[in-house]
């Protein structure tokens, strides 16, 4: 899963294998997205590289730069 750079003043767009999961503005959105892309325990994996990458800013920030 990838988690791009925030988008304008807020959200990060959010991909899994090329395909558009939505726009996250919390963690709480993106655990939404990813448990919606199969990802059961999407908290215990959004710090796990292997699982999420974070892109254009820092983890856990959805403002912009």
């Amino acid at each position: 899963m990838i988690v791009h750079p925030a988008l304008g003043t807020s959200g990060r767009q959010v991909t899994a294998r090329g395909e558009n999961l939505g726009v996250a503005f919390s963690d709480e959105d993106l655990m939404e997205l990813l448990g919606r892309a199969g990802l059961p325990d999407a908290e215990d994996v959004l710090d796990d590289p292997s699982w999420v990458q974070w892109r254009g800013g820092q983890a856990h920030y959805y403002g912009a730069a």
